[in-house]
């Protein structure tokens, strides 16, 4: 059998995080893919590991991408799963596992990564992720985790209870990290579900500046926190306009605003008839299509 994936580079860096952002899970408003591209445009880095995505991914489901020139077929662009390494600005070194959720192989892929990490003294795995929830555009974008310890969970915070989910990737990672002696936390960013299907910068802002607190990484959110406050005045734009919209922001921020005073179970708080996230979605896009559209009649 083949190796599942070639080393380009050995290294032997000081005590790294790894970040772990896979695409292909659960990412509302594109909120991981989104503060994962930035943090690696932000520090220099390199590949040091290359997965066989011929063995890890179905082609047909991701397909390569073709660059076509006055009809000549210039390049192949194939998906890659990789392990990157870099530094930031203060110096400490990071990496990133980056690429498509493999489809095929997962104990033999997390079984490597954690390898990989064990060998490079990885010294805290973070995963990222978002998903849609009861929440309010108008209120800071808030972070939930799932963790390999009940005290690493408490520093950020957590849904209390018991669930079953399907996992992606990320989770099998946490427990496989777990398994090495290696810290592992899952970041999870809560989108309103009302624009989780568009770009929302707030979340990847929260996501970004998690990290920056759990490891004292040094990544600027600035221009993230620009786009999310044009996010905002534009939803504020579309939601003042209809009274639904309204109310269900209106209620929205109680039911978040009583979760923060203790009372999370709050009787009062009844979605109704209101409109559903697609509804608005749908709404908010058409809304942002004619402002371009507008705007270039300018």
């Amino acid at each position: 059998m083949p190796p599942l994936y070639w080393v380009h580079r050995n290294s032997k860096p000081t005590d790294p995080v790894l970040i772990v952002c896979m695409e292909g899970w659960v990412d509302a408003g594109s909120a991981s893919s989104t503060a994962s591209r930035l943090m690696l445009a932000q520090i220099p880095n390199e590949v040091v590991v290359t997965f066989d995505a011929d063995d890890l991914l179905d082609l047909r489901a991701r397909r390569p991408t073709m660059q076509v020139t006055d009809g000549v077929n210039m390049t192949i662009d194939w998906p890659a799963i990789e392990l990157r390494l870099g530094r930031d600005r203060e110096g400490n070194d990071v990496a990133f596992l980056t690429g498509y959720e493999p489809d095929f192989r997962w104990h033999a892929f997390t079984e490597a990564v954690g390898d990989l990490a064990t060998d490079m003294g990885a010294r805290l795995a973070i995963g990222l992720g978002a998903f849609p929830a009861p929440a309010p555009h108008t209120r800071p974008a808030r972070l939930t985790c799932t963790a390999s310890s009940a005290e690493l969970a408490d520093r950020v915070g957590y849904l209390p209870g018991t669930i079953e989910v399907p996992a992606g990737i990320g989770s099998v990672l946490e427990q496989t990290f777990a398994s090495r002696g290696i810290p592992s936390i899952g970041l999870w960013a809560r989108v309103p579900h009302y624009v989780a299907a568009m770009r929302y910068p707030a979340a990847s802002a929260a996501l970004v500046e998690g990290v920056n607190r759990l490891t004292g990484l040094n990544f600027d959110t600035s221009e993230l926190h620009e786009h999310a406050e044009e996010t905002r005045q534009r939803i504020d734009e579309l939601t003042s306009a209809n009274p639904d919209h309204r109310e269900m922001v209106r209620l929205l921020e109680y039911h978040v605003d009583s979760e923060q005073d203790g009372f999370q179970d709050n009787p009062d708080f009844q979605f109704g008839a209101l409109p559903t996230g697609d509804e608005i979605a749908a709404e908010l896009e058409k809304y942002l299509n004619k402002r371009v559209g507008d705007s270039g009649q300018d």
